[in-house]
């Protein structure tokens, strides 16, 4: 028993996301604010006269249709140069982010639903919420015209 700390961990301890800011947060801390529901990585849509975002069900080439995550996460502006990397400083900027994206919702003063991961504890439940892309999407490399694929369940 001698050297061992027995401090438990409460239940009722307050969640980093509930103290921190965005831009306070750690690397692995905003990592895990991703819940891999995969929206983010669909093709979008600008109309050119009114600046609306028109989504699609055509996902980026690196997203892996099963898991939903990148194939080439760290390298990914290598491959898509276009690809937008979430920073504390710009996810207020972003307005195609989708409305469950739990970057956004903590930039907008709102908190974590209750199936995201750090949540409910698993990855489950972006699934069953209906929040996750899965069985919903293709890759471009296997569609041609972007406008025949637009969608309006991501928003």
């Amino acid at each position: 028993m001698f050297g061992r700390n027995k401090t438990k961990k409460s239940k009722d301890a307050v969640p980093f996301w509930k103290q921190k800011a965005l831009h306070e947060m750690s690397g692995p801390e905003w990592e895990s604010l991703c819940d891999g529901c995969g929206k983010c990585c669909l093709n979008k849509l600008e109309h050119e006269d009114t600046g609306e975002i028109l989504y699609t069900d055509v996902a980026c080439r690196l997203l892996d249709l099963e898991t939903c995550r990148c194939t080439s996460y760290q390298d990914r502006q290598r491959f898509v140069p276009d690809c937008r990397r979430l920073t504390p400083q710009n996810v207020g900027t972003i307005a195609w982010l989708p409305t469950t994206c739990a970057y956004r919702l903590l930039a907008e003063g709102e908190d974590l639903k209750w199936w995201h991961p750090l949540v409910s504890g698993t990855n489950d439940t972006v699934l069953e919420a209906g929040i996750s892309v899965f069985g919903r999407i293709v890759s471009e490399r296997d569609t041609m015209d972007l406008e025949d694929h637009v969608v309006s369940w991501p928003k």
